[in-house]
């Protein structure tokens, strides 16, 4: 620290400090090609430009990991990214440290919905509905009324075998709920129309690069699939495409557990990587959506390229947001349920 601070003051003449030389910030998130886009288009700038050394680590249980971590005293991560249900089931656990506002000033372009006192978004994602354009050619499904119908749009599909949440959705919409009002969700009339859905379900995909491969592959007519992983298939020549209306737009956020070996430098870099300046950066690198809106005022986010993003002002209105604190509430009993289902 002070060999830092000695630099810093002899250079002073000549060069920058960097504000934040004497922080090790430890990130986690769930690896693969997500947390590298993270790391290129937000973390490296990060400490490019105030000196503040990240250390990635990976939590691929997510939540289940943070309990462990926080409730055994052994806790050594500072931020921890989550998703969905699990930001406002954490902090209702209780494994979290509240967020002080006051020090996260790029928040303001964040949904206030999706400002919690324990989370903050950070990102998003979607689950949408994506086809094979050689089956289907000019006469595509538009919403997941036509992805439950199979007698009009005969084929293969594929769904995600990960949880209730976000099937539970779809299923009701395809039954003529509006997706203004499906909280809270009529279960009941979800399993039965899953139910009868069932035997038409060829594939039940337990990961996003199994998802990707039905694309790339063409095992699958029709699938549902993270918006991300399908645009990663169309880069790779499937003959795809995909919609987001309907689309089940989920939020990846980001907390503070408990025991943060380094809490002030964890609020430092939970606020820098809300900053709509590193937020553009991130649909170079992935398809994700940037929760802060002023990212896309940035002046590095193209009208074309925004026309892809799923969390622009053009593409928001056609999803739905799921509602974390529905599922935060009733998550785990639906889980349940949803594992017998598949069984």
């Amino acid at each position: 620290m002070k060999r830092v601070l000695t630099r810093c003051i002899a250079g002073l003449l000549l060069t920058t400090c960097p504000a934040f030389a004497e922080d090790v910030v430890t990130y986690a998130s769930y690896g693969g090609a997500y947390q590298e886009a993270v790391r290129k288009a937000i973390l490296d700038p990060i400490e490019k430009d105030t000196g503040m050394k990240i250390k990635d680590s990976a939590i691929s249980a997510g939540i289940t990991e943070v309990r462990t971590r926080v409730k055994g005293g052994a806790n050594d991560l500072d931020v921890v990214e989550l998703y969905g249900g699990q930001c406002q089931q954490a902090a209702d656990e209780g494994l979290l440290v509240a967020l002080d506002y006051g020090k996260l000033t790029n928040a303001a372009g964040v949904p206030k919905e999706l400002q919690g006192k324990e989370w903050v978004g950070f990102t998003a994602y979607s689950t949408v509905i994506a086809w094979n354009k050689d089956v289907y050619g000019d006469h595509p499904p538009k919403d997941w009324k036509d992805f439950f119908d199979t007698e009009n749009f005969p084929g293969t599909r594929a769904m995600s075998a990960y949880s209730g949440q976000t099937n539970l959705e779809a299923a009701l919409m395809a039954d003529g709920v509006a997706p203004d009002q499906l909280y809270p969700l009529d279960v009941e009339r979800a399993f039965k129309k899953l139910d009868a859905f069932k035997p038409h379900v060829d594939v039940w995909w337990s990961s996003g690069s199994q998802a990707t491969q039905l694309a790339t592959s063409g095992e699958s007519d029709m699938l549902t699939i993270w918006a991300a992983r399908i645009e990663a298939a169309i880069k790779e020549g499937a003959p795809y495409d995909y919609t987001l209306n309907q689309g089940i737009m989920d939020v990846e956020c980001l907390v503070i557990p408990k025991g943060s070996p380094n809490p002030e430098g964890a609020m430092k870099l939970v606020n820098l990587m809300l900053s709509p300046d590193y937020q553009a950066n991130l649909p170079k690198y992935i398809p994700y959506g940037p929760m802060n809106a002023d990212a896309f005022k940035s002046g590095k986010i193209t009208p074309e390229e925004a026309a892809r993003i799923i969390t622009s002002d053009e593409n928001r209105p056609k999803q739905v947001m799921i509602n974390s604190a529905y599922w935060a509430e009733h998550g785990q009993k639906l889980q349940e349920r949803w594992n017998a289902f598949l069984q």
